[in-house]
This record gives structure tokens, sequence and C-alpha cells, in this order.
């Protein structure tokens, strides 16, 4: 029932803090179902009951409601123009050290990418990266630093060898990737944002949520960013009106502070 659902993440927004009314409600309630019948619970009310006693049940419950599908150099397109475009005129305007925020990182493919293209192409720059998420499963795996072959298939073999350590069918990023990079948890509606920002990649997280809430986390990441800083969205994430919060379009995806 509709009236159960409602009641239901009234109780998960006490609990965790996470306000699933401004998640699109359809494909969240699909998700939450789901897995409340995999687990076997006739409703929502019995399933919330569950979740407040089970740790392993509500950790498996946030995992499931956060978006958790990544790789390295995910639209390495995208990623192209951020080595040769986007990254030489931040840093034209910037002295070092700069600061990136990885929003929403899920389990660190995004921030660890990030890390590689900045040693490898960008040796002189000092840097520090701020990699947020929600999901503290997802914080675990990140910091870990373990990947099955297929997220890697965008890196080079060259600087697989150079960054990651093969073992067996998996790999491992190497301990001196991990200084550059900093992981909290950090809910993008509730807590506040890192300021002074040089660069925030958030991609393909805001799909999820209503327009209400997209509305107020462009206008945090905004006042996060320094003037000319720059934001890099997912490739169904367009600003359709970018001005409305101090944008300005730099190239497809890509957005500067003015």
């Amino acid at each position: 029932m509709k009236d159960d659902y409602i009641a239901f993440i009234d109780h998960v927004m006490r609990k965790t803090g996470i306000d699933l009314k401004l998640y699109k409600e359809r494909q969240m309630k699909r998700r939450i179902t789901s897995l409340r019948n995999k687990r076997g619970y006739p409703d929502f009310k019995a399933y919330f009951k569950a979740l407040e006693t089970n740790e392993e049940l509500l950790a498996e419950f946030i995992d499931r409601i956060t978006i958790n599908v990544s790789e390295f150099y995910r639209n390495p397109k995208r990623w192209q123009v951020l080595k040769e475009t986007i990254l030489p005129s931040l840093l034209k305007e910037q002295t070092s050290p700069i600061t990136i925020w990885s929003a929403a990182c899920s389990t660190g493919e995004e921030p660890y990418s990030m890390a590689i293209m900045l040693n490898e192409y960008f040796p002189d720059v000092n840097f520090q990266i701020i990699a947020t998420d929600i999901d503290n499963n997802a914080l675990a795996k990140a910091k870990m630093g373990i990947y099955q072959k297929q997220a890697l298939k965008e890196v080079p073999v060259l600087l697989k060898e150079k960054y990651l350590t093969e073992k067996a069918d998996f790999y491992s990023v190497k301990p001196f990737l991990k200084q550059y990079i900093t992981y909290k948890k950090h809910n993008l509606l509730k807590d506040r944002y890192p300021q002074h920002v040089d660069l925030i990649i958030c991609r393909n997280v805001l799909i999820y949520f209503t327009d209400e809430a997209k509305e107020f986390i462009y206008g945090q990441f905004a006042n996060a960013l320094r003037t000319e800083g720059v934001l890099f969205v997912g490739s169904t994430e367009q600003i359709f009106n970018p001005a409305k919060y101090q944008f300005r379009l730099m190239d497809t995806f890509f957005y500067h502070k003015v």
C-alpha cells in the first residue's frame, strides 16, 4: 500500500537521515520492494522493524538504495576532454595545491581515476582528492582499492602496471596512490559541503533525485566551488539553466562557476 510505503520512508529518515522523498519514487520503491520480498517480509512495516534490530540487514538496505555501479574512466571521451582541455584551463587559473571533490564516489573508481590522471599527466601539480559517499559499504570497498579486471577495461596497460598490482583475477591499487585521497561519509541532501573546491566530479547520481533535490544540490555545488571552479556531471545530467546556479557551459557535461 502507498501509505505503508510513506510511513516506511518516514521511519527510514528518522533512522538513517536519508530522505527517500527526494528520490524518484517509482524507481526507489521498486528497488526496495524487490529487496524486501527477497528477504521474506510481507510489508514495509515488518521490513522496517527488522531493519531496526539487524545491522547487516540495514547495511544491505543502504547499499541497495545507493547506486554503486562504476568503473575506471567511465565514458572515456569525457575524461579525455578533462585531461586535454578542462584541467589545463583550470590549472592555468589556479596555483597548486588544488582540491578535487569526488561526490557520491561509490566504490572509488572515480577518485582513483582522477589520481592516476594527475600523477601521470600533471606531475608538478600538488593536489588532494576528497571522496565522499553516503554508503559505508561502498566507502569500505573504495579504501581497500581492489577491483575486478572488468572495472579497468578503459585503463591502458602501462598505467595498470604503474598504479595497480595484478593479483590472480583482480587488481589492487598501489599504496602510494591511495595517499592522495581522503574518504568520508557524506549525504548530499543533508551534510555540509566542502569549500573552495577547484573541481567537483558528480556523475550518474543526480538522475535518481527529484527536480527539487537536484536544484538544491546544484546550488550547493556552486557554493562549494571557487570562482572559475569546474563541475563535471554525468552523460544524462545536463544542467538546462546553468546561469541559475552561477554556472556557464564550458564543454559537454562541464560547467564552470562565474
